[in-house]
């Protein structure tokens, strides 16, 4: 019995029209996921299609050497998926670092940190011992 995904992705390739409502490369890459599980997906991102060879994003070169050595298994699991048809090879490139955009921070007055210090003696000498450090 076929699978679902594999008789949807046959459905949409044979047929000129319906390939603007779901493309080879959605199918390839949704699919990714099913093929190596979750634990895997979660450091790794299928991108695009090229031609036949899905690209996959990974985290860094250990996770691409790996996943390289796992390439045949790989292509079968996404073969019983889909089918031969889509997907005919795999390519793993290591991700680009990432960052969160820099947002802009208001300029606060740094908190006084002698406010902290509970006994007053104590929080007396170290005013007294920081305004030393400043001036020497």
């Amino acid at each position: 019995m076929n699978r679902a995904s594999r008789i949807l992705a046959r459905s949409f390739l044979d047929k000129e029209g319906d390939r603007d409502l779901i493309s080879r490369e959605t199918i390839a890459c949704r699919a990714w996921k099913k093929a190596v599980g979750a634990r895997l997906a979660r450091h790794t991102n299928a991108v695009k299609l090229v031609r036949d060879r899905l690209v996959i994003e990974v985290e860094d070169e250990v996770w691409r050497n790996n996943l390289w050595s796992l390439r045949q298994q790989i292509l079968k699991n996404i073969e019983k998926c889909l089918g031969p048809e889509i997907v005919g090879d795999l390519e793993f490139r290591v991700m680009p670092v990432r960052r969160d955009p820099q947002r802009a921070v208001a300029a606060v007055a740094p908190a006084d940190e002698a406010a902290g210090i509970e006994d007053p003696g104590l929080r007396r000498n170290y005013v007294r011992a920081r305004a030393r450090a400043a001036g020497a």
